[in-house]
């Protein structure tokens, strides 16, 4: 502010001197009005009686009344502590307070001799003391000065002092006031950078009883930019290159100051390259060189470009990068299904997260590379057109898939680490890199199990056979049941069918009982194939852990299956001892049908007794004494009336657990041989609850 009051002062300084050159040139006026013109009066060697005029003129002057807020002009004729002393032509010297003379680091910038113009601010004639003051002064000047620039919609300059509520404060000589949205011509988020800058303003309004000022700088740059701009766009068209500055900087872009009129230089337009953001490359103020995509005149809107003063990297790729080549570049992004590598400036591949590794399971790349990683990779494929390019890390060293289907034949016995259980099997850790799987069908020829964790725990050193080796899909099979021989191949020599066979029931289910043989072995007795009792169910004959007998019916290698029956064994069981008893009986003896229907009538013959009690029982008749039947015709009465009819086919019936093929006859056969148990039964009973009704039908015969 004390720049601007000095150069207010200069300039009335100036003119003063002006004044007094004119009326040394015009000898008509009067002369002697104040000091200068006296001086000038004596060096125009005028005659004594006019100098001498001028001299009481002056001192008249010096008698003249003052008045408080006139501007007077001094010279300062002494400088102390308090006051600074100005010599205004007066009888007595005016005083300024030291304190308006002095700078930001308290000094005075004022020394004896320097003229100054002043206001009286207060005049006491008892005293002879007057009160000067020079900012008062200067104020005035510079109110009048602001009338005059307002009036010719001039500019004056001015420094921002300080940020204040709504905008800035501006010292022009007087405070003004820059409102936020007269700084710039967009808006400014940090009005602080301006403070202590000094430009030049337009003034808006002012008042000057208020001593209120409202300043603009946005309307200068307006119409300096529309000046630019004017010029600018007749040059502008599309493909031609020009010079600008940045502007501004967003996400998206930067803006470009082309002289007058602002053009977006996208970021996808700033390098053939990945560019992160635009503040990477670029700084507001910076000057580049940029080349017009489009412009819309009409709209005033201009895209820029800067890769495309380059050529396009992607032209020369496929000569620069073909098949096979091995080429080093710095990883620019990670995704979840991989890697992107800068082969060049503009030119980026994908490494697959499949072709990281032969051997190792990578889930996300951020596992094994990181952002600016520098890797070795084999090209693919590649797709210049799209601008693709297919990199490989994997294929830069040899597959080790190719070597362990020679190191690890099929039939091999290898031994290794569980690395990993599942539920479908457990892996086992074969080479570095490489792990075979065991299904849970392989781990045991006989035991079902449920999970392997059963059996084993990770870190367990087990041995295992290699079944299969499948380099396309990089599996490896292995199998430890296959150690040892298949116990089923064994069962139809151990267990022939016909055989009679013991053991525990292990399961019930509605169609069978699982009966287990051996550890790991078991048959199924089907529903058919039991003997029930009717009226009950296999739960109510039969329980968990019961041990049982039964017969041998069919066999099943492939399919794992033993086919039982307790039926067939026990029909087995009643014809033998059918056999057996008509083998060890004497050859005079009556046949075992014959003594059989004997013991019938007379079982026959009580029960009617006893339904008639008051009939008189009648004499029993003597048995018949018909002639004895050979053992041919006794054996054929046997058999009619014990036997037991041929066996059907077995028909196939569904199971839950398993499909097992049994023998099933027809009701009527179940029926008969129920009717055929009952009877032996009778018979069996009759012969030890009468032994001498036997023993002399026996005799008779």
């Amino acid at each position: 502010m004390d720049k601007i009051i000095e150069n207010f002062e200069d300039a009335g300084h100036d003119k003063d001197q002006d004044i007094n050159h004119d009326n040394e040139q015009d000898s008509d006026q009067d002369k002697g009005q104040d000091t200068d013109q006296a001086l000038s009066a004596e060096e125009s060697d005028q005659p004594g009686s006019e100098d001498e005029l001028s001299f009481g003129e002056l001192y008249e002057e010096s008698f003249r009344p003052l008045e408080e807020g006139e501007v007077l002009r001094g010279t300062v004729v002494q400088v102390n502590k308090e006051n600074v002393m100005v010599d205004i032509g007066y009888k007595s010297e005016g005083r300024i307070p030291i304190n308006e003379f002095l700078d930001e680091n308290g000094n005075v910038n004022v020394k004896v001799g320097d003229e100054l113009e002043v206001v009286l601010e207060r005049y006491e004639g008892e005293f002879d003391d007057i009160l000067l003051s020079k900012d008062k002064a200067a104020k005035i000047k510079v109110w009048d000065e602001i009338s005059r620039i307002y009036s010719e919609d001039g500019v004056i300059e001015g420094k921002v002092t300080a940020r204040v509520k709504g905008g800035m404060a501006v010292d022009i000589g007087v405070t003004g006031f820059l409102p936020g949205s007269q700084v710039d011509l967009r808006p400014v988020k940090n009005l602080e950078s301006f403070v202590g800058e000094v430009f030049n303003f337009k003034i808006l309004k002012y008042n000057k009883r208020r001593e209120n000022v409202v300043l603009s700088r946005r309307a200068i740059l307006e119409e300096e930019r529309n000046i630019l701009k004017r010029d600018t766009t007749k040059s502008m068209k599309e493909g031609a290159i020009m010079k600008g500055v940045i502007k501004n900087i967003t996400d998206y872009g930067a803006f470009v100051d082309l002289g007058g009129i602002d053009g977006l230089l996208h970021i996808t337009d700033m390098s053939w390259g990945r560019v992160g953001h635009p503040s990477e490359l670029f700084k507001i103020g910076d000057e580049i060189e940029v080349k017009v995509l489009r412009f819309d005149r009409e709209q005033e809107r201009v895209s820029l470009g800067l890769k495309q003063l380059q050529e396009d990297p992607w032209l020369q790729a496929e000569t620069l990068y073909p098949l096979g080549t091995k080429i080093t570049g710095k990883v620019v992004s990670l995704t979840d299904y991989g890697a992107f590598v800068e082969v060049q400036e503009g030119i980026e591949g994908l490494i697959h997260v499949s072709e990281m590794s032969w051997t190792r399971k990578i889930r996300n790349p951020s596992k094994l590379l990181s952002v600016g990683d520098l890797v070795e990779c084999k090209v693919l494929s590649i797709d210049a057109k799209n601008k693709r390019i297919s990199l490989g890390m994997k294929q830069v060293e040899p597959n080790p898939w190719d070597i362990v289907s020679e190191k690890y034949p099929v039939g091999t016995t290898i031994e290794g680490k569980i690395k990993n259980i599942t539920d479908f099997g457990i892996f086992i850790g074969i080479d570095e890199g490489i792990d075979g799987l065991v299904h849970v069908s392989d781990i045991s020829w006989t035991k079902r199990i449920k999970h392997p964790s059963e059996l084993y725990k990770k870190g367990d050193e087990v041995q295992a056979v290699v079944l299969k080796v499948d380099k396309e899909n990089e599996r490896f099979s292995l199998g430890i049941k296959q150690l040892e021989v298949d116990p089923w191949e064994l069962i139809p020599s151990k267990y022939p069918t016909g055989s009679r066979v013991t053991g525990t029931v292990t399961n019930i289910t509605d169609f069978g009982l699982f009966v287990e043989l051996e550890e790991g072995i078991e048959g199924l007795v089907h529903i058919s194939e039991v003997g029930r009792v009717k009226g009950k169910n296999l739960r109510d004959l039969y329980s968990l852990g019961d041990v049982i007998s039964a017969k041998v019916i069919n066999i099943s290698v492939a399919d794992r299956k033993i086919g039982l029956s307790i039926r067939r064994l026990k029909k087995d069981e009643e014809r033998s001892y059918l056999d057996h008893y008509a083998s060890t009986s004497k050859a005079a003896t009556s046949s075992l049908g014959e003594q059989l229907q004997q013991a019938l009538s007379r079982a026959n013959l009580n029960n009617n007794l006893q339904a008639e009690p008051a009939t008189e029982p009648e004499t029993e008749e003597p048995l018949s004494s018909d002639e004895p039947a050979s053992d041919e015709e006794a054996l054929s009465e046997n058999e009619s009336a014990g036997s037991v009819p041929e066996e059907t086919e077995p028909a196939e019936e569904n199971a839950s657990f398993e499909e097992t093929v049994f023998t099933e006859e027809d009701s009527s056969t179940d029926e008969e041989s129920s009717s055929e148990e009952g009877n032996l039964d009778d018979a069996a009973s009759t012969e030890e609850s009468n032994p001498s009704d036997l023993e002399k039908s026996r005799e008779n015969t």
